[in-house]
């Protein structure tokens, strides 16, 4: 998408500017031609097309470039303007709990006008509201990755029409022996995290165990059944999560895994990015579980 005008990349809190309605592309009739058999008149078969990809007409709401969420993760967003509120409102009480999280990210060009891509979409759920003073305390979680295929209004909030995206289907015994191993290393790093001695004004992480449990349902009431990934996709993601004691570097790192996971297509090859991720972490907090214990 692009914005004909200037656009602060800012957080729900703030005003940015709308980018331009994209088209859909529209989709053409597939045709086939049976072959002319003796003393028949040509034959028509008209291949029927596939059918179209699930749908779903949900608030959108923007965010900056380093703030992406992807399937599995948790979020606790804070929304005290009018219109976020009344995004609030439309999610809970008409969209099942639901809208869409996405990044406007600044594009480089030549033109002095700027512009922005959409970017890293994430249909969420709202788990938990807590009214406050000034506006609401909510937290959400990632359910898939969509695709924002058209923008339908501006104001008082961002509204479109998202479609799922999933990854290549895939076969293989590999897979299942990857995620077995992926399950077991995320439970191994939860344990160790459970043993730090953190500062009573910092929470001790338990995100990637929260994650872990949500990718293991196996019922999931409320939600709209096509926008649910399989259990293997689900779990290729839950492995991306914060944990105790991150430094801005180790922040940084996490942050640059969760774009490539959300760039990819390939459960396989998220599950080994994820594996790889998770045994770094076990080793980073044994370190620092040695260190507290001298």
């Amino acid at each position: 998408m692009a914005a004909s005008a200037p656009l602060r990349l800012i957080s729900p809190s703030s005003s940015p500017r709308p980018p331009q309605d994209p088209s859909p592309r529209p989709v053409s009739p597939l045709h086939a031609w049976l072959p002319r058999r003796r003393r028949q008149f040509p034959a028509v078969r008209c291949a029927s097309l596939s059918p179209p990809p699930p749908s779903l007409d949900l608030p959108l709401l923007p965010f900056q470039p380093a703030e992406v969420l992807i399937p599995s993760e948790s979020k606790t967003l804070h929304l005290y303007e009018a219109r976020y509120i009344a995004l609030l409102e439309e999610a809970l009480y008409k969209r099942k709990k639901s809208f869409v999280h996405f990044v406007l990210d600044p594009v480089v060009d030549s033109s002095t006008k700027a512009s922005f891509a959409v970017r890293y979409g994430c249909l969420v759920q709202i788990e938990s509201v807590q009214k406050l003073e000034i506006g609401a305390l909510i937290s959400i979680r990632g359910v898939c990755r969509v695709n924002i295929s058209n923008l339908l209004d501006m104001e008082p909030y961002f509204r479109g029409t998202v479609s799922p995206l999933m990854d290549d289907p895939y076969e293989g015994i590999e897979l299942g022996t990857k995620i077995s191993k992926l399950r077991e290393s995320m439970c191994n790093l939860h344990r160790l995290q459970m043993k730090l001695k953190v500062p009573e004004d910092e929470p001790l992480q338990t995100n990637i165990r929260a994650s872990l449990l949500w990718s293991d349902k196996e019922i999931f009431e409320g939600y709209n059944e096509s926008f649910i990934p399989g259990l293997p996709e689900r779990l290729s993601f839950a492995a991306y999560q914060t944990v105790s004691g991150m430094s801005d570097a180790e922040l940084l790192t996490l942050q640059k895994y969760k774009i490539q996971a959300m760039d990819s297509t390939d459960t396989l090859d998220r599950v080994n990015n994820g594996v790889e991720y998770v045994e770094h972490n076990i080793r980073m907090i044994a370190a620092r579980l040695a260190i507290q214990n001298i």
